[in-house]
């Protein structure tokens, strides 16, 4: 279900979360180079969770199918595994809005080639235009062309297509339809650039609200779909007939019969519909089209399935049912490429009771449904549904016939026969991949059976997550499907949060010194906005909300879990003890302020907005404003309190042109000091400390030695350790991050589109991956100290370190000084740390061990001024190091 995926992002950008902001990274530093193996990054298994508007086979190569997201990203199909894997991972923070895939094209001629049109919105809230990537080896790696507009992932709309489209014929060329007005678009060298076809006459008029001043519904839908008629070409030529779908009622289907040279309005077709795919059976000369009158994936009132004779310029309405009789539009379009005259439709926007899917082996004249009734309110299924690799598609609902558990699905716009398997069937909802490998049972009478094909595939928007220090390792807060207790990483949970039900949980907390207390706030069409449980999440039960509340906003627990604050929306921050069944106001804090609790004293609460730190010591009834400074003047804050430590309090946040970074409290929040070592910082989380290390193990989204990524501290913000890689960055991560209080080095981030990501040192989680107390070991040692780049300001040096002696070393700590004042920023593969000019660099645990003759390597950013002489003396513990 997507009515609330657009409310993540919108309101993410409407607080400046998404940083009105995300700007290049600054020419200098170069990201840190980090061992393949320094973290292993897996996601929290959800399996699926969000729409997939888009599934596209292969034509030539059989098993090769790629999926599309509309902000999670793209997904290739592994068939020995039945899994589907990530391509858009290294999208980076800067960059985020290329996690969203309007459309995806795959290469006939050459599989090993892939396309992918990408951008999120068209209007305001994604301040880059759109791209189109393309790759040689099956996503493996991209390749990327910026266009000069903005692409569409997640607008109205992205249900349509393919927008993007490979010559079958001459794989160089290729078409892309744009929104916004921006027309018809072809690249003629496989993608690397595009110009406008000038003389294409239509670029769409249809918007969802033309009135609406967001932009967001009342932007053009523009040119929506590309089909190529095969059969007009051969190899190595441009394919002469080109069908393009626009979103334009009255002029729908336009077609160039000389390889895009001239285009001409499809004659005698029907009007009054938006089409929404169009999709052509070369071997009988038929274009079918699934008509709407409206954009979806949400609305659709009325539509019409058409079939167009190619040869003849014949159109037949084949609609299965009489429009009268429709309460939906058609989308979801496929012909079975092994069986010439087989077709299969969609009723995508049939919510209640359930999707309809349509199935024709006669090229449309007659057409038989997946279910229908026998007598009102009770229905016949040609299938079966088996949902027990993802449980939860039931909802935990008991529903009245007609409607049943787990439905056959809704936003039913992807639909694919698999082109060398009759049998195989996969179709995209708004909350997973669904799949058949008996679809013939549907003709032989028989029932086929539906199971998700989704695993992999993980598209969950996260606002919150929490790891109690008993219990389940990990509690998230969801976008569309609340969120989950995850009792196993590796294994799908039966249920989300039920009880009530949340369409989006906004933010969750636990009391830190009794873990089975637990709060959850999230948005519901009616009813309660708050729950709680009092068994770790396993069971929920409603709270009361307080008059005016509206949305589920930031909820706080005290350290016992005797009360609560909670700052909803709609509603001014309240407080109650017990479980929220009398909410009193609390006096002193700013409506829509983020509240939090301290972890130590059950009386102690935190709040913020607008700049200002707020402190209550009376159990939340009132709050007075701190005298602190300097912190980020707006709304775009994270802040944590730390377990185990009263009035000990991290704050996250800011802007680009205001204050921005990482502030630590010791206090209470009397006052904040700012680490000069973190450029900017959007969430802070804390782990389980180092081994030797008294400090819980800090954890921070953020720009650190000019470098966007996840970092790591062991030595409460002193030095910093990017533990993420470029390959492994998931767009935007300023949502939330917690680190594992049992697990040192185990890390759970938050992405918005790519669900819980978690990571693990290569060392091992119950393994020591970090300093230890001070090795000493005996022997030789050489050190090589080399500058590898160097920028006003800063620069980077790597560092190797070899065993020259004859026995092995079992931990390391290599000592040095700089002579001119450098300062280090960040360090990787090593837990680096400065006092005045000596410099300590310690093993982490996966590095430790070095064998007699051979070496280990780390690297640093530093900043400098005046001079950058290298160090003059290196010390292995007492050991005199030589110097290459």
């Amino acid at each position: 279900m997507r009515r609330t995926r657009i409310l993540t992002a919108v309101l993410a950008l409407a607080a400046g979360l998404l940083s009105g902001a995300p700007s290049a990274l600054a020419a200098g530093p170069p990201a840190p180079k980090l061992a393949a193996d320094t973290y292993t990054w897996k996601n929290a298994r959800i399996d699926g969770g969000g729409f997939v508007p888009g599934i596209v086979f292969n034509r030539s190569e059989k098993n090769l199918a790629y999926a599309r997201t509309d902000i999670g990203g793209a997904y290739r199909w592994q068939e020995s595994s039945k899994t589907w894997t990530p391509l858009l991972d290294s999208v980076g923070w800067d960059d985020w809005g290329h996690t969203g895939v309007v459309s995806i094209a795959s290469d006939s001629v050459d599989p090993d080639r892939v396309y992918a049109a990408v951008g999120t919105y068209t209007n305001s809230w994604d301040p880059k235009n759109g791209a189109v990537m393309r790759s040689s080896d099956r996503g493996a790696s991209w390749r990327k062309a910026d266009l000069p507009f903005k692409l569409g992932g997640n607008m109205p709309g992205r249900g349509m297509g393919e927008r993007l489209a490979v010559d079958p014929n001459r794989n160089s060329v290729l078409y892309l339809g744009a929104p916004s007005g921006k027309g018809l678009w072809r690249s003629t060298d496989s993608g690397a650039t595009w110009s406008q076809v000038t003389n294409f006459p239509n670029v769409g008029n249809y918007a969802q609200d033309p009135g609406d001043t967001s932009g967001y519904a009342s932007d053009n839908q523009g040119i929506v779909w590309v089909t190529f008629d095969e059969s007009t070409g051969t190899a190595g030529n441009a394919t002469r007939t080109v069908y393009v779908g626009v979103a334009d009622k009255d002029n729908a289907v336009y077609r160039s019969t000389d390889a895009g040279a001239t285009w001409q309005r499809l004659a005698g077709q029907p009007t009054g519909h938006l089409a929404h795919k169009g999709v052509l059976d070369a071997k009988n000369g038929y274009l079918y089209l699934a008509y709407s009158d409206k954009g979806g994936p949400y609305d659709g009132g009325k539509g019409r399935l058409w079939r167009y004779a190619t040869g003849t310029g014949t159109w037949t309405d084949i609609s299965p049912v009489a429009e009268a009789d429709t309460f939906y539009g058609f989308s979801g379009l496929t012909v079975d490429r092994q069986k010439p005259g087989t077709v299969m439709a969609t009723a995508y926007s049939a919510w209640w009771p359930d999707t309809q899917i349509f199935r024709s082996t006669d090229s449309g004249a007659t057409w038989t449904k997946a279910w229908d009734y026998t007598s009102y309110p009770n229905r016949e299924n040609r299938y079966t549904m088996d949902v027990s690799s993802s449980p939860w598609l039931t909802w935990g609902a008991n529903p009245q016939p007609p409607e049943q558990t787990p439905k056959l699905g809704w936003m039913t716009e992807a639909l694919e026969i698999d082109p060398f398997d009759s049998n195989r069937m996969m179709y995209g909802t708004g909350a997973t991949i669904y799949g058949t490998e008996n679809l013939g049972n549907w003709d032989a009478g028989g029932k086929f059976t539906v199971k998700p094909m989704v695993r992999g595939l993980e598209e969950t928007a996260v606002n919150d997550l929490a790891s109690p220090p008993s219990g389940a390792p990990l509690l998230s807060a969801l976008g569309d499907i609340g969120g989950f207790r995850h009792t196993d990483l590796t294994k799908v949970p039966s249920m989300m949060f039920t009880q009530p039900n949340f369409t989006t949980t906004t933010s969750l907390d636990f009391a830190e010194s009794d873990p089975n207390t637990v709060v959850r706030t999230g948005n519901l069409d009616s009813g309660p906005h708050i729950a709680f449980s009092t068994d770790n999440g396993a069971h929920w039960f409603a709270g009361t909300d307080p008059s005016g509340v509206s949305g589920g906003g930031t909820v706080a627990a005290a350290a016992d879990g005797s009360r609560f604050v909670w700052s909803p929306e709609g509603a001014g921050v309240h407080h109650t003890t017990g479980f929220g069944t009398s909410w009193q106001a609390s006096g002193g804090i700013p409506a829509g302020a983020v509240v939090e609790a301290d972890r130590v004293d059950p009386k102690t609460f935190y709040g913020f907005k607008s700049g200002k730190f707020y402190v209550s010591t009376d159990g939340g009834a009132t709050f007075k404003a701190s005298p602190a400074t300097g912190l980020p003047s707006g709304d775009r804050v994270r802040f944590k309190a730390l377990p185990g430590g009263k009035g000990d309090v991290w704050l996250a946040g800011g802007a680009a042109d205001g204050a921005y970074g990482l502030w630590h409290s010791t206090d209470g929040g009397a006052s904040f000091t700012k680490l000069p070592n973190v450029e900017q910082a959007d969430t802070v989380g804390f782990g389980k400390a180092a081994p030797g290390a008294s400090y819980q193990t800090l954890y921070t989204s953020a720009k650190i030695g000019g470098v966007r990524g996840i970092f790591r501290s062991t030595d409460q913000g002193a030095s910093w350790t990017r533990i993420n890689d470029d390959a492994h960055q998931w767009g935007w991560t300023g949502a939330a991050i917690t680190g594992d209080p049992r697990v040192y080095g185990r890390v759970y981030v938050s992405t918005n589109g790519r669900g819980v990501v978690y990571g693990d040192s290569s060392g091992g989680g119950t393994t020591d991956p970090g300093p230890g107390p001070g090795p000493a070991p005996t022997g030789a040692c050489k050190v090589t100290y080399k500058v590898t780049s160097q920028w006003s300001g800063g620069f980077q040096a790597d560092v190797q370190l070899a065993n020259t002696g004859t026995s092995a070393w079992n931990g390391w700590s290599l000592n040095w000084s700089f002579a001119d004042g450098q300062k280090l920023t960040q360090a990787w593969n090593a837990e680096a740390a400065q006092s005045g000019s000596a410099v300590t660099a310690k093993n982490v645990g996966w590095n430790g061990t070095v064998a007699a003759g051979s070496s280990v390597s780390f690297g640093f950013t530093a900043n400098w001024s005046g001079a950058n002489s290298k160090p003059a003396a290196f010390k292995l513990g007492e050991q005199t190091c030589a110097v290459a």
